[in-house]
Parts: structure tokens; C-alpha cells; sequence
């Protein structure tokens, strides 16, 4: 009996959300079939990869991520050079140096970083706050402003800054709007709803819907993307329909595999080589998961998971 093998493309489709201007622009989204399955229907936008930077330079970063940006003297250049890596698609900018539990940063120091990337680079840009709910609040609605007219990515809003960040990014300065949740399907649907609540069109919204390192947690962060992506595909979910982003870089470079010194772990080989390791399969995990983009750092990172992208699409 001849096998009859039955399409698994669905009838309803993940939004497709355009960041970025001009030729550069790109979109994020826009499938109708689960992750990588192009043997059941065309997927038009393939994955993203993001490069981030962050507004402290250059400060504490692996030997293989300073030595790429060698010769950058300006947060304008390693902008430039973060856009030009082999296998990048987007810059993401973070910043971190607004943490009040770290260098507490001004607000308008952090915007005349900003003022300076969006100057630098023409390809799409994420804006990330510092993960400080009181800071990003301003820092993020500020940024809206600064990066106005480049349909840059405002990542994130969280439940209890949502309002301010939502109004200022997807009303009135014409940018996206990140939705943070913490790995948890009913928290992302509920935030979605509470910003399209605002009058931000599902159009301009993407979630972050948390993510962790391999080996930590990691089955959640899998069983959340599987439920989120079933519920808007096969049920039609519309408030889960828009499109995953997943900033890999933080976490997978903060777990003690990619942390640890030769000299404490000589048996676990090359600390830098550990940190990629981690971080590679963080994000293809997360891609074969139902992300439509990772955030990651280390050049050689960048260019494996683009390639991994390229081939199976």
C-alpha cells in the first residue's frame, strides 16, 4: 500500500513583524507550519540572529568577542562592527550600564549611547534595558524616542512596566514592543493581551518569553515554546501569535560551564570553547523550540548558528 504522507501546515499563522527600514529591514515570523518543517509548507522569513552589544563596551567580554572588535574605539564602532559580523542579521544593544546594582548609569548618558548606535548602524536594532523594572521604565521610553523612525525592537516590557513602555514604543514613537515573560504560556498570553489593550496592534509586538542554558531548567523553557506554538497555530490562538525573539547571550554565558577558569576546572577544557559550546546549543535548542530569533555574542556563535539555519532551510 503506497504511503500517502499528509501535510502539516496549518491554517493559522505566526505574525509576521517587519523591523528595521529601507533594504536592510527584515521580518520575523510569518509561518504557518512548526519549526524548520519546510518538507510541509514554504517558511518565507527563516530564523534571526542578533549580535549584542552592550553600552559597557567591551568590558569583561571573552578573548574571541574583544578580539573580533580589535582596533574599536567607540561604541559607534563596535555598533559598525557588530552589524558587519559574518551571519548577523540585527544588532542588539543592551543597556546594562544602567543598573543601579552596577555602574548606575544616568539615563541620558545611556541615550547618548543610544544616539550613537542608531547614528552608526543601518541594519534593524534591539534596544534592551537592564533588567532593573524602575530603570527600564524610563531608560526604555526614552530609547523609544531616541531610535524614533528606525522600527527598532523595545525589549522588553514586563507586566508591572508594560504601560509606559507600550504607549511610548508601539503608540507613540512607531516602534515594536517586546513583551517579557518568565517561561510561563499563561503569563506571555496574558501580557499580549494587556498591550494590545493599549492600542499596539498585534503587528507591532514580539515576546520574549524567557529562556535558560541547556542542562539549567532547559525542559520548560521547550514544553512553554511547544504549548505557545501548538496554541496559535493548531487552536488559532491569536493573543500567542506573535513572533518568539530569545536574548541566548546573557544566559548562556553567566552558567558556571561558561564561567569557570582553567586553572578551577582543567577537566572541563578551554573556558571560551565552553561558552560557545553553551551557547550554540542554547540556541538551537530554542530555534528548534519555536524561536524566531536569538540574541548572541561570540562570533563564532553567530556564524555556526546561521549556518545551522541556512542548511536547514
Amino acid at each position: 500500500m503506497p504511503f500517502n504522507g499528509k501535510s502539516g501546515k496549518f491554517n493559522a499563522s505566526i505574525n509576521a513583524v517587519e523591523v528595521g527600514c529601507g533594504e536592510k529591514a527584515l521580518k520575523i515570523g510569518g509561518e504557518n507550519v512548526l519549526p524548520f518543517y519546510t518538507f510541509d509548507a514554504p517558511i518565507e522569513n527563516s530564523p534571526k540572529v542578533g549580535v549584542m552589544i552592550s553600552d559597557l563596551g567591551l568590558e569583561g567580554e571573552p578573548a574571541g568577542v574583544k578580539a573580533y572588535y580589535e582596533g574599536c574605539t567607540t561604541m559607534a564602532d563596535i555598533a559598525k562592527k557588530a552589524a558587519a559580523m559574518p551571519g548577523a542579521d540585527f544588532v542588539c544593544l543592551k543597556l546594562e550600564g544602567a543598573d543601579p546594582n552596577g555602574k548606575d548609569k544616568s539615563v541620558e548618558d545611556c541615550m547618548a549611547v543610544v544616539k550613537e548606535v542608531v547614528d552608526a548602524v543601518d541594519v534593524p536594532l534591539v534596544i534592551a534595558g537592564c533588567k532593573n523594572v524602575a530603570k527600564d521604565a524610563d531608560l526604555l521610553t526614552k530609547a523609544s524616542e531616541v531610535a524614533q523612525g528606525k522600527n527598532a525592537i523595545i525589549l522588553a516590557a514586563k507586566e508591572e512596566d508594560y504601560k509606559g513602555i507600550g504607549a511610548a514604543a508601539g503608540l507613540a514613537y512607531n516602534q515594536k514592543v517586546g513583551a517579557e515573560s518568565a517561561v510561563d504560556i499563561n503569563l506571555a498570553k496574558q501580557l499580549n493581551v494587556l498591550i494590545s489593550q493599549l492600542g499596539v496592534a498585534p503587528s507591532n509586538i514580539v515576546m520574549n518569553v524567557g529562556t535558560a542554558t541547556v542542562g539549567y531548567g532547559f525542559e520548560y523553557v521547550v514544553s512553554t515554546m511547544d504549548r505557545i506554538k501548538a496554541a496559535a497555530l493548531s487552536q488559532d490562538d491569536k493573543q500567542l501569535q506573535m513572533p518568539i525573539i530569545t536574548p541566548v547571550a546573557d544566559e548562556a554565558w553567566n552558567v558556571k560551564e561558561a564561567m569557570a577558569s582553567e586553572e578551577d576546572m582543567p577537566e572541563w577544557g578551554a573556558q571560551e570553547a565552553r561558552g560557545v559550546g553553551m551557547e550554540v546549543s542554547t540556541a538551537a535548542s530554542v530555534l528548534a523550540s519555536g524561536s524566531n530569533a536569538v540574541i548572541l555574542k561570540h562570533p563564532t556563535s553567530v556564524a555556526t548558528i546561521s549556518k545551522m539555519i541556512k542548511e536547514l532551510m
